[in-house]
């Protein structure tokens, strides 16, 4: 199908086929019928008209093709972005009434154009607000861990070049909020750092203060990753309250441990006769205390041991241990109070398990704990396991008991302080043993519903391989 130029260039060839017909055709006729001078003047003339006419066409055919390469030409800018740009033609004919409706499109895509990006400018600068008027510092950044914005609290604390990841490695906490970050970005959930590694003590002018980090990754609808919000909260007041409290537990488990002592060693002698045989109900009576006094001497031994691990006074000793022994000491420590409440106590570990570096005194301090809590909870005629596997360079170890177990609602905070129930022992039990194991470089976690008991597991290193050399090679 032909375009509309090669329909116009064709009709001008037609016409000036047929003028240069007519004039040939005409001049031959004239050249018989008329004189030889008219007869030249007649074709002059015709000559003259054809060229005339070739002259018209060539006219009205530009008159019409530039037009329209014109038209054709603002379209295509129009089409290219230039909104602003219009179609000029002022005939009222059907390509005038083309030309007017791409002018208004141009003019509402123009409008369009402007609402969103004004939609999206407002929306950035809501943004930018938003961040800036947190009073917590708050680092953004992309999923490759390039800093993106920082808001003013952030710039005060980490300094004016933080903005640059390479400055920021440089900041005193800035590598720490890159690792939060490569954390989050890799685990693609939130990161809330909890222990004292993950506390940032920086300075600012001449006050020595403390930040938690806490690292949320940033995705959008589709659900990609785009990268990860970190928030400092300072928690340097927290901390002053927190060492005052550990303190002031130390010194007070300390000066109520000795008459504490005092009281026990009379219920003692006391229980035992050498003041007198004892009536039944004062025997009752002196048992009761004596229970009591028990509660009480554990609750100080977690307060101080708790205390310690607060102000860093515990000293740790890493040495390679065998599973298998930390289970079969942990059985002859409890066996009787199992026997006593008729509790099946089994160990379901294989003696060839991977040694483990750990504090002999922490591992002995986290099955305790573990076991006190199972026969506690486990009532007579039921079970308790002691289970060990390795998984990786660690080996995992758990004690599962068939008590009454935990309710889902108490499970997320279970590892916290002071978090027993009634009649569940003082409450920092477990709190103790997260740090412990914490401390040891593993992780603790807890698996129970309601009728079915419980399951406490917890992981420890791997003790590195130690090449040996047989005697008989030695020289």
């Amino acid at each position: 199908m032909l375009t509309l130029y090669q329909r116009l260039a064709l009709s001008y060839l037609l016409l000036l086929g047929l003028l240069l017909g007519l004039g040939l055709h005409g001049s031959s006729l004239l050249r018989r019928a008329a004189q030889d001078g008219f007869a030249r003047q007649a074709i002059a003339l015709t000559a003259v008209a054809v060229l005339f006419g070739a002259l018209v066409s060539a006219g009205c055919l530009w008159s019409v093709v530039r037009p329209l390469r014109r038209a054709a030409s603002s379209a295509r800018r129009i089409g290219q972005g230039e909104l602003q740009h219009r179609v000029e033609w002022r005939s009222r004919d059907h390509l005038g009434a083309i030309a007017t409706e791409i002018n208004r499109m141009a003019v509402l895509i123009r409008d369009l154009r402007d609402t969103e990006s004004g939609r999206k400018q407002l929306e950035h600068q809501l943004s930018d607000a938003v961040v800036q008027s947190i009073f917590e510092p708050v680092v953004v950044t992309d999923a490759k861990g390039q800093v993106l914005k920082l808001n003013q609290a952030a710039t005060e604390v980490l300094g004016e070049h933080s903005a640059d990841r390479h400055a920021l490695t440089r900041t005193p906490g800035g590598e720490q909020i890159l690792r939060a970050v490569r954390e989050a970005v890799a685990m693609r959930q939130p990161i809330a750092h909890e222990g004292d590694a993950a506390v940032l003590p920086l300075q600012i002018g001449e006050e020595k203060r403390s930040y938690r980090l806490r690292t949320t990754p940033m995705r959008d609808a589709d659900g990609k990753l785009l990268g990860a919000v970190s928030v400092l909260e300072d928690i340097t007041q927290i901390r002053d309250i927190d060492h005052f409290k550990t303190r002031f537990l130390t010194i007070a488990s300390q000066k109520i441990r000795q008459p504490l002592e005092q009281v026990r060693l009379s219920l003692y002698t006391l229980s035992r006769g050498f003041a007198g045989e004892l009536r039944p109900l004062q025997a009752d009576l002196v048992h009761g205390a004596e229970l009591e006094t028990e509660r009480l001497n554990d609750l100080m031994s977690d307060l101080i041991e708790v205390s310690e691990l607060e102000s860093g006074r515990r000293e740790i000793r890493m040495e390679r241990v065998r599973p298998i022994d930390v289970f079969r000491e942990t059985y002859l420590r409890h066996r009787e109070e199992a026997q006593r409440k008729k509790i099946d106590l089994e160990i379901r570990a294989f003696s060839d398990l991977s040694h483990i570096n750990a504090d002999r005194r922490a591992l002995r301090s986290i099955m305790d704990n573990l076991m006190t809590n199972a026969l506690r909870c486990t009532a007579e005629g039921g079970s308790i396991q002691m289970e060990a596997k390795e998984h990786k360079d660690m080996v995992q170890f758990a004690v599962r008991d068939s008590g009454h177990g935990i309710a889902a609602e108490r499970l997320p905070g279970i590892f916290g302080r002071f978090n027993a129930g009634p009649g569940e022992g003082t409450g920092l039990g477990l709190a103790l043993v997260r740090r412990l194991v914490e401390l040891l470089g593993g992780q603790v976690s807890v698996e129970s519903r309601l009728g079915h008991g419980s399951k406490f597991s917890f992981t420890i290193p791997a003790a590195t391989g130690v090449p040996t050399r047989h005697p008989i090679e030695v020289g």
